[in-house]
């Protein structure tokens, strides 16, 4: 890499020749007025000769007969692209892309959209997205996008588990604004704690991560960014209640304290109190809940000094009561007279972020980010208790330059991570620290044509996990017009935290078993895994309407894994993979414009997913992963109205293949579940009048084909014998729902 880099840098002085052309690159301000562009990029096209404008916007570039078009290029701006013949000075004015020609900004923006310019696999979430569905929270974001499959973790929680390239939110790093944000502690039910009105826009990496975020990644990144004071609604209020007893309300407060200060008040609250057992097999088909969730961000901005800052505080209290429809936890829990659980979860947020961008060098810049965590959850699940604390720290310092000119990027930085873990099990005592401190770089070219590329490589030294390297590669060629090629590969490593990451053992009689001894956590080692990744995008035209067709295909390969062995019925074994596990992904999508207003989108994706459970039956299918999915989302918005009146209408359709039952040979007949689960088909669908750009109402119905799981829970007539099972959930438990609500906002 660093011979690569050398040879980059030098490049362009060995191109430098007698003859050069000298000029001036200029923008309009907001006065109209006409001044210099510092910083903007200019070089000949497919040539490595380019250079930077001055503070006044003037530069001068090495000349050849053979060069023929100079490109000048800004973030922001349009860029563009003249024909040179002769020496002559060179004037020229870049136009803002908020100054585009009217038609361009009248576009309808898509709600999700695919980068064709990143060398990373980036799919962009809008908050238009997030409206389609009852985006109640981070973990129900996902319904109306087929990157991501979503399902009910067991039939007691009513917890939304998601999975990635076929594999679980553990594997996937999960950050609010780049701070890693739902890990440890928070990986089980941590989806439910972002509420969804909080969110502005989500954005899903497939694949292999960028090594500025850490070293845990291995199937991609979900980023969610948070709703800015100095952007949001002065007040906002969304009010929401379903079928299933469900209320909720969110109220935004933000206001502008001074002319470089914005703050925002964020609120979210959530109770369901009404018992539903539809099924009536004397279970809760939802649990009881109450949720307070509280954020105070404060935004500074200082455009003359280049500085940038938010400061974030957040607190949790979540309450969940769930068990048999009888169940009292005065006077019933630790009993056998009603089988009940209760979590409770209690979460403080402090995090910051501080950039800097030099005003004189303004493809230079600096940020630090610093978060502070601490959760503590106090559960029991009948006769098994469950309890965590724990207390995180996270630090990332990075600092982003150019080589020789703004086509050659580098990022480079220090980050730090602490971990404290206390658990109970039952009656056993689980403790660990750790601490991580590692340095990263992070290279990017971009010919701002048809080739850009990121490397990076990052070192840690871990208290648990030792020293090691964490190489990632990003690489997109586009061979045509409107088409993207990409490649990329790269290695994550992580320590398992198999307690919390599996709570829905808990809610059953199996016995919990650690079969290795010797490795660093908890007697287990770490786990590792490279992925890899290819991807082809294409944008097409059909009857003059746009469309976009998309194939994906991923490998995970874990050299090490800590494998979750459901085989046994009666045992949960967690052990270091022997053998094989991987998991092959393939993905193809496509969206049709088919009218001004209408969109049409539909996917198929094929997972293989198989482990080698060396102490049950050799290689298998991981459990509860269908093999095929078919996706279709439709949506039309009508056109505005005077004051921003519209209608807009939404469906999506989901079938998922069979999936296959971990094994309940041992268990009696009564109690033998089939090697397979049957299909399942889900429709939901969402009205949304828009009467103006302030007041808005929502009707929506899920799961319309009322599919409905029967006997979710093994054995749920006999909640304290050992074939008692919560975990055998492949589909949804209530069966149809409906909701409404509305959204108010003063801009």
């Amino acid at each position: 890499m660093k011979y690569l880099l050398f040879i980059l840098l030098l490049t362009p002085l060995l191109s430098i020749s007698q003859n050069k052309i000298e000029g001036i690159l200029l923008e309009k301000n907001e006065n109209n007025e006409t001044i210099g562009l510092a910083g903007a990029n200019v070089f000949w096209l497919n040539t490595s000769v380019g250079t930077i404008t001055d503070l006044d916007g003037s530069f001068t570039i090495p000349y050849k007969k053979e060069y023929k078009k100079l490109v000048f290029s800004y973030v922001g701006y349009k860029t563009d692209t003249l024909l040179i013949s002769n020496t002559k000075p060179i004037k020229h004015t870049l136009t803002a892309k908020g100054q585009l020609d009217e038609v361009l900004i009248s576009t309808r923006k898509k709600a999700s959209t695919r980068s064709f310019l990143s060398a990373t696999n980036v799919i962009n979430v809008s908050s238009s997205e997030l409206l389609k569905a009852a985006c109640c929270n981070l973990s129900e974001s996902f319904e109306t996008n087929p990157s991501i499959d979503v399902n009910f973790a067991d039939a007691i929680t009513g917890t939304r588990q998601i999975k990635m390239l076929g594999l679980t939110s553990p594997y996937i790093l999960i950050t609010t604004e780049n701070i890693p944000s739902i890990r440890g502690a928070s990986q089980a039910y941590g989806l439910s704690f972002i509420p969804g009105t909080w969110i502005s826009s989500i954005q899903i990496t497939k694949g292999a991560g960028s090594v500025v975020n850490g070293f845990e990644s291995i199937a991609g990144q979900i980023n969610a960014e948070l709703q800015k004071p100095s952007t949001d609604d002065r007040l906002f209020v969304n009010v929401y209640g379903n079928a299933n007893g469900r209320m909720e309300l969110n109220t935004h407060l933000n206001s502008k304290i001074s002319d470089k200060w914005d703050t925002g008040l964020y609120v979210h609250g959530n109770l369901r109190n009404q018992k539903f057992d539809k099924n009536q097999d004397s279970f809760l088909d939802m649990p009881l809940q109450e949720q307070l969730n509280l954020m105070n961000r404060w935004q500074y901005i200082n455009n003359e000094k280049g500085l940038v800052s938010f400061i974030n505080i957040k607190f949790l209290n979540d309450e969940k009561q769930t068990g048999q429809i009888d169940f009292d936890p005065k006077t019933d829990k630790f009993t056998t007279n009603y089988w009940g659980s209760e979590i409770d979860t209690r979460r403080f947020e402090a995090s910051a972020k501080f950039g800097y961008v030099n005003p004189e060098i303004p493809y230079q810049s600096m940020g630090v980010q610093a978060a502070y965590s601490n959760h503590v959850q106090d559960s029991y699940f009948g006769f098994n208790v469950y309890n965590i604390t724990h207390n995180s720290v996270y630090a990332n310092a990075i600092f982003n330059s150019i080589i020789g000119d703004s086509r050659n990027k580098f990022k480079t930085g220090i980050s730090a991570t602490y971990d404290d873990y206390n658990e109970l099990v039952n009656t056993t005592v689980y403790q660990r620290t750790e601490n991580s401190l590692g340095a990263f770089f992070e290279y990017s070219y971009d010919n701002l044509g048809d080739l850009n590329l990121t490397a990076g490589l990052r070192i840690d030294t871990d208290n648990l996990l030792g020293t090691f390297l964490t190489p990632r590669i990003h690489l997109r060629y586009t061979p045509w017009d409107d088409s993207a090629f990409r490649v990329s590969a790269g290695r994550g490593k992580r320590s398992a935290n198999i307690f919390t990451e599996n709570q829905k053992m808990f809610a059953s009689s199996r016995a919990i078993n650690i079969l290795d001894t010797n490795g660093s956590v908890y007697g287990l080692d770490p786990e590792i895994a490279w992925n890899y990744g290819v991807s082809f995008s294409q944008k097409f035209t059909v009857f003059g309407k746009k469309s976009e067709v998309t194939f994906d295909y991923y490998r995970t390969d874990f050299v090490n894994q800590i494998v979750v062995d459901w085989e046994n019925p009666r045992e949960v074994n967690f052990y270091n993979l022997k053998g094989e596990s991987y998991a092959n992904s393939f993905q193809a999508e496509l969206s049709i414009n088919i009218a001004e207003g209408l969109d049409v989108r539909t996917a198929y994706k094929y997972y293989d997913v198989k482990t080698d459970y060396s102490y049950s039956y050799g290689k298998l299918d991981n459990p509860l992963i269908p093999k095929d999915r078919v996706f279709a989302n439709v949506s039309y918005e009508t056109k505005r109205k005077d004051k921003g009146a519209q209608w807009k209408f939404d469906t999506t359709f989901n079938w998922l293949g069979e999936q296959r039952f971990s094994s309940t040979y041992g268990n009696p007949i009564a109690y033998k579940l089939p090697e397979k689960t049957p299909t399942v088909v889900t429709l939901n669908t969402q009205i949304t009048k828009v009467f103006s750009t302030s007041f808005e109402l929502y009707l929506g119905g899920e799961n319309l084909t009322n599919e409905k799981q029967s006997d979710p829970i093994l054995n749920s007539e006999n909640p304290f014998e050992d074939t008692f099972d919560t975990t055998f959930v492949y589909g949804p438990i209530f069966g149809v729902s409906f909701y409404a609500g509305l959204r108010y906002k003063i801009n």
